[in-house]
């Protein structure tokens, strides 16, 4: 016999007494026992590392997400700027229809390509002011329309996939 086949031997010789057959099957009987203990807990361990791993996944795939959104957020935020500048320029009256057109279509792409990334615009103006998307910039007395209704925009607000973006500068009605 080999080297290891006699440790073995020994080492289920030291365990097992082999006094009587009864003795024998104790043995055995507590050695199943606890295997399967083993085995139940290492089950459990399993099940739970699965479990956290799908948790991670999960969130990485949502966190993976959240910055797409959030990096297309700050890219819309900044171009913004352009778009306001756009329609500022189609208020300008010109006596050169053709440059007034290309103004037009050129605001109108834009636009729309930030529409499609998630870009909506808010409504204000005639509408009860709201301080979570609308930033009161003035105020106006006045007995010709309900307290608290903007009366005029000075600046455009935006939500990006539902999340205000920018709020809306507007001026605001006010009992005298």
């Amino acid at each position: 016999m080999g080297n290891n086949e006699q440790d073995q031997k020994t080492e289920v010789s030291e365990n097992v007494p082999c006094t009587t057959l009864e003795g024998q099957l104790q043995a055995v009987t507590a050695e199943r026992d606890r295997l399967a203990a083993e085995k139940a807990e290492l089950y459990d361990q399993l099940l739970r590392k699965q479990a956290e791993f799908d948790n991670f996944r999960r969130r990485s795939e949502r966190d993976r997400s959240e910055f797409v959104q959030f990096a297309a957020m700050d890219m819309v935020r900044e171009i913004l700027p352009v778009l306001d500048d756009f329609g500022r320029a189609l208020k300008i009256d010109t006596t050169d229809q053709s440059y007034a057109r290309g103004i037009e279509l050129i605001y109108q792409r834009l636009y729309d390509i930030l529409k499609r990334l998630g870009l909506e615009s808010i409504e204000a103006l005639g509408r009860k002011f709201d301080p979570n998307i609308h930033q009161a910039v003035d105020r106006v007395e006045t007995d010709d329309v309900p307290d608290q209704t903007i009366v005029e925009e000075y600046q455009r607000g935006y939500n990006f996939r539902g999340k205000l973006l920018r709020p809306a500068m507007v001026k605001v009605a006010v009992k005298p």
